[in-house]
């Protein structure tokens, strides 16, 4: 029967399949094996990994189903390297692995519903950048004034006001208008699912991650397809392509940093910015003074008429 601590099947069944997905990446004449002989699955049988990875068979196999109690980190290196994988893929392995390895539940502390003033002081700082703060089931925790305007058909979309609070990915997979929203709308299904299925392998255990999986997982099968090529990342960095519905289409170079905050394990600030010189930066700076808070009225001196 399985603890209270998760299901260590369902542990088991996700580094099954990302193995197979690796492997079933690789042909032999990318790794520098004979290429001949008929082949009943696309990629490397498990034997050949096992002669990359210099291990036996047997201890591949036992690998692949899942039961990593007693392989030791270099076997997991060697592993890794046969199946040339990323170094996100590596991280995904050995999280996973360490989280198959534990007999219960590491206690977490539960998240504060509020972050620190001085969190939202630092976003709003940024008048000319659009930043949130975002966890690690793609909640938008806190956001800047621009960040609100530029992401308007986030935070107004029914996704948010279901829920009472704005959520990246089921924004993405439950909402029709984000692939408007989203010029490269793949691509930003991709990454969503991705940084999903590396937290997933991070913390098998969080219920509430599951619960979010499961409900994409029934709602929408553009996740399902995703979700079940166990593709990862870790980092969010790019160029981001978005069709505004005031001020139109910008290309914002964005980047993830890590917030460290006591309790809050995972939390990052998502700041978007603008190339300068360019029309996307005029249209922020549009958007930025339409989103601009109305300065405080002030008082105007009583004028005294003279008298003669």
């Amino acid at each position: 029967m399985a603890s209270r601590s998760g299901n260590p099947a369902a542990n088991r069944s996700d580094i099954r399949n990302f193995l197979i997905s690796r492997r079933a990446k690789l042909t032999p004449a990318q790794v520098g094996l004979p290429t001949g002989g008929r082949r009943r699955v696309p990629g490397l049988r498990r034997e050949e990994v096992a002669v990359l990875a210099g291990v036996s068979t047997e201890w591949y196999t036992r690998l692949e189903k899942g039961r990593v109690s007693g392989v030791s980190e270099d076997v997991l290196h060697a592993v890794a390297r046969a199946l040339r994988l990323s170094e996100d893929e590596r991280t995904h392995l050995f999280d996973m692995a360490r989280a198959a390895r534990a007999a219960r539940r590491t206690p977490q502390h539960p998240e504060s519903a509020e972050l620190p003033p001085s969190v939202h002081w630092m976003l709003e700082s940024m008048t000319m950048s659009a930043a949130f703060v975002r966890d690690r089931h793609l909640d938008i925790v806190a956001a800047n004034t621009l960040c609100r305007a530029l992401y308007a058909p986030l935070f107004d979309s029914p996704t948010t006001a279901e829920r009472g609070h704005a959520n990246l990915v089921r924004y993405i997979f439950l909402d029709p208008g984000s692939t408007h929203f989203f010029a490269d709308w793949d691509a930003a299904a991709e990454i969503s699912a991705a940084l999903l299925r590396a937290e997933a392998g991070r913390r098998p255990h969080d219920r509430a991650l599951r619960e979010l999986i499961g409900e994409l997982s029934t709602l929408s099968p553009e996740f399902r397809t995703r979700w079940a090529r166990h593709d990862v990342r870790l980092h969010h960095e790019g160029v981001k392509r978005l069709r505004h519905p005031e001020v139109g289409t910008l290309d914002l170079p964005y980047r993830s940093l890590n917030l460290a905050l006591p309790g809050r394990p995972d939390h990052e600030v998502i700041i978007y910015t603008a190339e300068p010189g360019t029309t996307t930066e005029d249209r922020l700076k549009l958007l930025s003074s339409w989103a601009a808070p109305d300065p405080p009225a002030v008082g105007h001196p009583v004028r005294h008429e003279s008298v003669g």
